[in-house]
């Protein structure tokens, strides 16, 4: 069920009061500019945008206990800066969040190498990046980076358990994302399709396998999606 396992959900926060999430969010924080400085408090303000709880709807639909830790770095629109991102990433990796979501990212080559960085830190750390690939056909950090990140691409219906793996491919697993039915802020539910919707799925999983086994690094977790998805490949 994913009991004890801690996922942070970094996006445009979450509603804490909708039913299917109440309870289940253990923190959310918000980034906030100040005097030049980009610090993070409590946040209150829920989600304007609706992504972070359509993501903290589908991970906990595969894992019900799971702890999740809101860092909003999205506003209304889901709309956001790189600075931001780098920070809400940042932040998630100094609290050591076991399995982080990241259902955004950046085409601007400028946040290359600064992400870069962030995700081998996250790497040494033990906490799992699972990152959406680009929804539009160009490369988005940090999901193109291959050694350091599980990055997801969407494909039509089916179980999520059921989920595909493309080794060699930029992005390399496969999980549903079309039409997906999903938490929404105030209490709604609501179909939507992306890439950021098979994230989400593929977080599930991976702290389900964390429940399991505690001590798995970061570099076995992709070891074991893979032989998974391959015998997912020699049942099909």
């Amino acid at each position: 069920t994913g009991r004890g396992v801690r996922v942070a959900v970094v996006d445009s926060g979450i509603d804490t009061e909708h039913p299917d999430l109440k309870g289940k969010v253990k923190e959310s924080v918000e980034a906030v500019a100040e005097d030049g400085r980009i610090e993070f408090r409590p946040s209150t303000s829920g989600d304007q945008a609706g992504h972070g709880t359509a993501c903290a709807g589908i991970i906990t639909s595969i894992v019900p206990d799971v702890d999740l830790y809101s860092v909003k770095v999205l506003g209304p629109k889901a709309s956001g800066s790189g600075d931001m991102f780098l920070v809400g990433l940042d932040y998630a990796i100094k609290q050591k969040f076991r399995v982080i979501n990241l259902s955004l990212g950046t085409t601007k080559r400028d946040f290359f190498a600064p992400l870069h960085d962030l995700l081998d830190r996250a790497y040494q750390a033990g906490c799992i990046v699972v990152s959406a690939a680009n929804n539009l056909p160009y490369p988005s950090y940090p999901s193109i980076f291959s050694s350091s990140v599980v990055s997801v691409v969407k494909r039509a219906g089916g179980d999520p358990f059921n989920f595909g793996y493309r080794y060699g491919q930029v992005i390399e697993l496969v999980a549903p994302g079309v039409e997906v039915k999903t938490t929404w802020p105030g209490g709604g539910y609501r179909q939507l399709t992306g890439n950021s919707f098979a994230c989400p799925y593929v977080v599930g999983i991976i702290a389900l396998l964390v429940e399991a086994y505690p001590n798995l690094t970061p570099l076995q977790v992709k070891s074991v999606l893979y032989t998974v998805a391959q015998r997912n490949r020699e049942k099909a």
